[in-house]
């Protein structure tokens, strides 16, 4: 049995293509990935909106992925007026000096290492626990971090249209 659209997905699906584009830049930077979820609306409901959006996030190339990581700012550092950002790293926020300068420190590492930020979903995770993360990771072999990227990334995704998705009249989606 399928249920019927919220009212954030019955805005995007009805939105106009520039409107619609824009809302999908702010849960993913790739062009690539937003053109696909585009493509296929309108969408009956939103488990159909996040299996779009695992399928685009699967198909995204190394450039897509770079541009889609683009799009995120290191751990430790929200973009500022930005309330997705603060709201996903909210681990960080009242992290001790201590943890926010490793965090700085094996950031760059991380970046100089692989030419992009660290990218985690960091939903519900702590400092330490995304410290802890950074410190498994940045001894991975590219090619292995780049599909834990994806993967980060997509779950990241799904987060972010579910949440546009479930906007309540006048909030968060597509005018």
């Amino acid at each position: 049995m399928t249920s019927s659209p919220t009212p954030g997905l019955t805005r995007f699906n009805a939105a106009e293509d520039r409107a619609a584009r824009a809302a999908l830049r702010e849960v993913c930077a790739s062009a690539a990935w937003g053109d696909e979820i585009l493509a296929r609306r309108p969408y009956p409901d939103t488990a159909s909106l996040l299996a779009a959006g695992d399928t685009a996030t699967a198909h995204l190339t190394a450039a897509d992925l770079a541009e889609a990581m683009a799009g995120h700012p290191p751990i430790g550092r929200p973009e500022p007026g930005d309330p997705a950002s603060a709201r996903e790293q909210r681990g960080m926020t009242d992290a001790p000096d201590a943890l926010r300068a490793e965090m700085l420190e094996l950031g760059l590492a991380y970046q100089e290492k692989f030419g992009h930020v660290f990218l985690i979903c960091a939903t519900g995770l702590t400092g330490e626990q995304m410290r802890d993360a950074v410190r498994h990771r940045i001894d991975n072999a590219p090619e292995h971090e780049r599909e834990i990227v994806r993967g980060e990334l997509g779950k990241i995704n799904r987060i972010r249209l579910a949440r546009l998705a479930a906007a309540p009249d006048g909030e968060g989606a597509p005018p």
